[in-house]
């Protein structure tokens, strides 16, 4: 006796919370206070993702040059300035002084304006060639990435999307790998110029006076002292904001989807009393850690406007000593002023760094996914497939503790309809997965007209299967494109002809724009049968000799069940059909009913054997159907 258990053994889907975009995932957020999502193996997936920038390893030594040079024409230019401003200076003072013939050297001083302005000039040249490079480099790296992350993902077994959310694995393709791109393209050309503007600044400084120099960098540990403990405050505040910022969206999620309902139940006031109170929450959370965030900057211009007013006053009695000329104490006093900048862009970085390489590690997470098994090398074509079905020991589990079905023996002849019927969760769903070779077996065989479907490549056992699903799938498009989603190259004259057989063609016409009627994203302005209708034209376009009906028309109106009975009847004839039963009187003329309660095929038989057993099927039959027999 083959058994069969039931699927709640099959996983659970994982529901992963969606990420957001700028400013709700990694990709947002990031200063100073922020939480930052930090990865399992920063080490790992940073080697993995210097490995997309491998081939592109001379365009980027060619962006850290650039970068340096760009920053090193920016750093001298103080120094510069310094020159034409002391020359300046003094100019006046010997004038002030009465010195005979004195006078400003302006012919000197334009001549360093005209440096000065070369200087410039170089450093926006160098910058934007940095910004170029390093834009193609990022965009043909994540390009590469997305790509690898889609071809992957059609190689994946239906397992994964079983255990992932669809939220989950479309916000690593997009959010993650856009994140990836942001930091390739803005933050690593930022690293290279903020190290190498650190070092040259304090160069510049120490060439100047190395006791202002020391004045200067003695101002950082109060910086990092101050910024810790602000951060550490504001963080939990982050924490509760993102916690109740869900909260929110989850609730207007909610009210969105079922407003119906919501308004069906005179809900409406009730439903916005909740959202004022939790965003009023929001607004609490929010402020308050942007509050205590945004101390960190005053703090810090505080304690660097200390160190300024230091150097000024050192600096001024230097110049009044003649230790120090006028012009070197303006530069230093500007390459103070930009001492603290390339440290706060490191800083924002390394959180930024932490955020990217969790992101880069959940792209990698999905292309280091175990595939499907491969297909043959030399695999069998059934060119004229009959339909011819042949289950044999068939042992199979989701999980490998739990044996879900244990030697299934089924043969189904060419033509024949085999109806599957049990409550929910018996099992019914694992058959078709079995088929369609979504799952591998643990044990036996399934032959279709005689070859073993592990000896075909995928593409070509899905194409001899058709289905129509309970759950309707209808993409955004016109309603010619949903139907010609069934067969490439599909003629004008082919959709109009299934259109008609599937009993969808005279709903069409009723439209405003007939079969250019553009669905949206849910196809909610048609109706749940006008949906099944077209899927049922989809199918028989596509010409399957093996046929697998869930139906479909519980949330119907009697009449449309009629119709769709009658479009499924005309699809199933001269077909190999597999039938997810519902209602059992769609099933009446199966060749064979499989009956199937707490994970067993408990009975098996034609229609009249199986009320004529008078067992568990014919109590379910005369519970759906006893008065309608007496008529």
């Amino acid at each position: 006796m083959s058994k069969i258990k039931a699927d709640h053994n099959k996983p659970e889907t994982v529901k992963m919370p969606m990420r957001g975009g700028r400013g709700g995932g990694p990709g947002g957020m990031h200063g100073m206070g922020m939480p930052v999502e930090k990865p399992k193996d920063f080490k790992g997936a940073f080697k993995k993702l210097l490995n997309y920038l491998k081939p592109r390893k001379a365009r980027l030594i060619v962006v850290f040059f650039l970068a340096a040079l760009s920053t090193v024409f920016a750093i001298f230019s103080p120094k510069v300035m310094g020159r034409a401003i002391t020359r300046l200076f003094e100019g006046i003072m010997m004038k002030m002084q009465g010195v005979p013939g004195a006078s400003i050297d302006f012919t000197y001083i334009i001549q360093i304006l005209l440096i000065l302005a070369g200087l410039y000039l170089f450093s926006a040249l160098f910058s934007f060639l940095m910004q170029y490079i390093m834009a193609s480099v990022a965009q043909n790296t994540v390009y590469e990435m997305r790509k690898d992350v889609k071809e992957k993902l059609t190689r994946l077994p239906l397992k994964f999307f079983d255990t992932h959310s669809h939220g989950d694995v479309l916000s690593r393709m997009t959010n993650d790998i856009d994140l990836i791109s942001t930091t390739l393209q803005q933050s690593l050309a930022q690293v290279i110029t903020s190290v190498v503007s650190l070092i040259g600044i304090i160069i510049m400084m120490l060439t100047i006076s190395p006791l202002l120099t020391l004045v200067t960098v003695l101002t950082l540990p109060l910086s990092f002292i101050a910024v810790k403990a602000i951060a550490k405050r504001s963080q939990k505040y982050f924490a509760e904001q993102q916690k109740i910022l869900g909260e929110v969206n989850g609730h207007i999620e909610e009210m969105y989807t079922g407003h119906r309902e919501v308004k069906a139940f005179n809900r409406e006031k009730e439903s916005v009393l909740i959202f004022d109170k939790k965003n009023k929450e929001l607004y609490e959370a929010g402020w308050k850690a942007q509050f205590v965030s945004g101390i960190i900057m005053p703090i810090m211009m505080f304690i660097s406007n200390i160190g300024y007013v230091i150097i000024c006053v050192v600096g001024g009695i230097f110049v009044t000593k003649r230790l120090i000329e006028i012009g070197d104490i303006q530069a230093f006093i500007q390459y103070s002023r930009q001492f603290n900048q390339p440290i706060q862009q490191t800083a924002n970085i390394a959180n930024l760094l932490q955020s990217t390489i969790a992101a880069a590690e959940r792209v990698f997470e999905i292309l280091e996914t175990e595939e499907e098994i491969s297909d043959p090398e030399s695999p069998v074509v059934i060119t004229n497939p009959k339909g011819e079905v042949i289950i044999e020991h068939v042992d199979f589990q989701y999980k490998s503790d739990i044996p879900l079905i244990t030697n299934m023996n089924i043969a189904v002849k060419a033509g024949q309809s085999v109806a599957i019927v049990g409550p929910t969760g018996a099992g019914k769903t694992t058959l078709v997965n079995l088929l369609m070779r979504f799952y591998e077996l643990q044990a036996g065989k399934i032959s279709v007209d005689g070859v073993d479907i592990t000896k075909m490549q995928r593409g070509d056992l899905r194409n001899i299967f058709g289905m129509v699903l309970q759950d309707t799938w209808l993409f955004k498009g016109t309603i010619r494109e949903n139907i010609a989603y069934g067969k490439n190259g599909a003629t004008e004259d082919e959709i109009i002809a299934v259109a008609k057989a599937a009993h969808a063609d005279h709903f069409i016409r009723t439209l405003p724009d007939g079969y250019e009627t553009v669905l949206n994203e849910e196809a909610s302005n048609i109706s749940q049968g006008q949906k099944q209708l077209l899927t049922i034209a989809r199918a028989f376009l596509s010409n399957p000799s093996i046929l697998i009906l869930d139906e479909a028309t519980s949330s119907v109106d009697t009449r449309t069940e009629l119709i769709i009975q009658k479009a499924m009847g005309a699809l199933m004839k001269g077909r190999t059909n597999f039938i997810i039963a519902h209602r059992l009187s769609t099933i009446r003329d199966a060749d064979t009913i499989l009956v199937m309660n707490e994970g067993n095929i408990i009975e098996q038989g034609t229609h009249q054997q199986l009320l004529d057993a008078d067992g568990f099927y014919a109590d379910l039959y005369n519970s759906q159907f006893v008065g309608e027999d007496a008529v």
